[in-house]
């Protein structure tokens, strides 16, 4: 039995869709948006035609674009010797907001997954070789996620850049600022120890 209107079912659903939104929430997210006024509705869903219309990928790093380069590849004061490999657009946000990186980026749009079915023709690799096939790259930082899936990704571009002679480098990782040894794992503490340097 529906309890709503057709329309507002559909908008529930649709909601639903989200990633990390369940049933409660998407009720909520449905009745807001219904209780919106006119102008405001239109401008929410003209922000979402607009974003599917116009955002793309820059053609050299893969990032998230309005069309045309991204100003990361598009700046001359950008370091354009070292690349750092993130999964997912978002990475690069987070790289950015440390404010301690200068050179360029290369997003893969995913790691490699054979659980999820995602291996490396699914992810934009070849467009990774072609830069630093142009012998410009000197240092390649391997800046995917900690985990079996990003370890098993940055192993296999590792194996693969190494013919072109550049140096492959791995974020370093260990005990988060603010963080207690007794709560580490095993696998972290190693982590740790093995990335140590001199003070």
């Amino acid at each position: 039995m529906e309890y709503f209107p057709a329309p507002l079912e559909n908008l529930v659903e649709q909601f639903a869709r989200l990633p990390g939104i369940g049933g409660k929430s998407a009720q909520r997210l449905a009745f807001y948006v219904l209780n919106l006024p006119e102008e405001e509705a239109r401008a929410f869903a003209d922000a979402i035609l607009e974003a599917k219309r116009t955002v793309t990928c820059c053609p050299v790093c893969q990032n998230l674009t309005a069309g045309g380069l991204c100003p990361i590849c598009a700046s001359p004061r950008r370091d354009h010797s070292v690349i750092c490999v993130v999964a997912d657009p978002r990475d690069v946000v987070a790289m950015e907001r440390a404010r301690e990186y200068n050179g360029l980026y290369h997003v893969l749009h995913g790691v490699i997954s054979p659980m999820n079915h995602v291996g490396p023709d699914d992810l934009h690799i070849k467009s990774l070789l072609d830069r630093v096939a142009q012998g410009e790259v000197k240092e390649v930082i391997m800046a995917t996620n900690p985990d079996t899936e990003g370890e098993a990704t940055a192993m296999y571009l590792a194996r693969l850049l190494r013919p072109f002679d550049v140096k492959v480098t791995r974020l370093a990782y260990g005990i988060p600022v603010g963080g207690h040894l007794e709560f580490a794992d095993d696998a972290t503490l190693m982590r740790a120890l093995e990335g140590r340097r001199e003070i």
